[in-house]
Parts: C-alpha cells; structure tokens; sequence
C-alpha cells in the first residue's frame, strides 16, 4: 500500500507540475489528485522541493543510462551527430508512459523558466558526470571556443529546445493545418537539431 501511494502521488504531481508549473501549484491540489493526506506526502518526501526532484528523477534514472550509453563511442565529428545521439534515448522515455518524452520536456521547462534552483544542484549531484561527457564531446567538436562562450551558446540551445518542445502541439497542428503534414514529438525534435548544431558551432569566439 505504501508503494502504491508514492506512486500516486508522484503521478499527480507530475501531471500538475507539467500542466501549471511548480510554483503555481499547491500541495493541496497534489493531495487532492493523489487522493491522499498531507501527512502521506511529507512522510514520502519531506517537502514540495524533495518531491519535484522524485518527479524529474524517475526519468533521469532512465534516461541518463541510455545518453551514458550512446556517448560510449568513437569521437564524434560534428555538434548535429552529437545531438543526433540523444534523440533515441530521449524518445525512449515514451516506454515509460504514453507522452513520457513531452511530459519529461515540459517538466524540465518548467524548471529552466522559473527558479528553481535546486533543481540544477540536484541534476549535477546526481547525473553530473554523464552531462559533464555530454558536455566534454561538444567542446570536442570546438576546440576554438573557450568555455564561458561555450556556456552561453549551450544555454541558447537548451532555451531553443525547451521552448520548441513545450509548444510542440502547436508546432503539429500548425504544420498539420499549413503544411498537410502529420509530424510528431520526434520529428519536431530532429527539425531542431541542424538549427540548435548551427547556433552551436557557428563562428568562434564573440569577443574575436
């Protein structure tokens, strides 16, 4: 029964956090979506802050293995193959529920926009040294580029995607209603990538 009440509440707050953001949303309103007390919540997690990080873990715990993974080859040549090599594991998340890769986006949207930063503390404790090798073959591919410059592009980037994904349904239908095209998540995301590698790799360093 215990388990079955974490997982109902990880569930209800995750739906919540992806739909309304983690600071408009209550834990009132998770209680009464999990159907269950507040006692039951701090029991499970202590606070709202431990129990975002729960909600964004479970598909950390799936995904970085899968990145850790891809990254394990030869090195690569360009930022667009970089990029390419996280698609699959990012589309894997779909395998743990219906929409699991739109959702994880939006929640990690939700974090980049509003300030929540414990959530970056808690990523880089947690999965630092996947990013840090994510990280360390991008610059491979820039050897011109010294690291605060690179900080900022990586930044625009991940602005670029989160933006692009937690407005993905809009992007289908547009397409749908403009282009008669039925696209979904994983299209969206690999019409990003040759934009993202170009904002990237392009030219060397600004203050040059």
């Amino acid at each position: 029964m215990a388990v079955k009440t974490k997982v109902r509440i990880l569930n209800a707050a995750e739906t919540l956090f992806a739909e309304q953001g983690f600071q408009q949303t209550s834990m009132r309103q998770i209680t009464s979506k999990a159907e269950v007390n507040l006692a039951s919540v701090n029991y499970h997690f202590g606070n709202k802050k431990n129990l975002i990080q729960a909600v964004l873990q479970r598909y950390f715990d799936v995904l970085m293995p899968l990145i850790e993974k891809a990254l394990k080859t030869p090195q690569i040549e360009s930022i667009n193959a970089v990029l390419d090599r996280l698609v699959e594991p990012t589309m894997s998340l779909n395998e743990m529920r219906p929409g699991g890769t739109e959702i994880f986006v939006k929640l990690l949207g939700r974090g980049y926009n509003e300030t929540q930063g414990h959530l970056r503390r808690f990523i880089m404790t947690q999965y630092g040294s996947t990013i840090s090798k994510l990280i360390m073959q991008i610059k491979a591919c820039l050897p011109e580029v010294d690291d605060e410059e690179l900080f900022w592009r990586l930044h625009f980037a991940l602005g670029s995607f989160v933006f692009s994904m937690s407005s993905s349904q809009a992007l289908k239908e547009i397409a749908e209603s403009d282009f008669h095209q039925q696209v979904n998540i994983e299209d969206v995301i690999r019409h990003l990538i040759p934009f993202v590698s170009c904002g990237i790799a392009s030219g060397t360093n600004r203050r040059d």
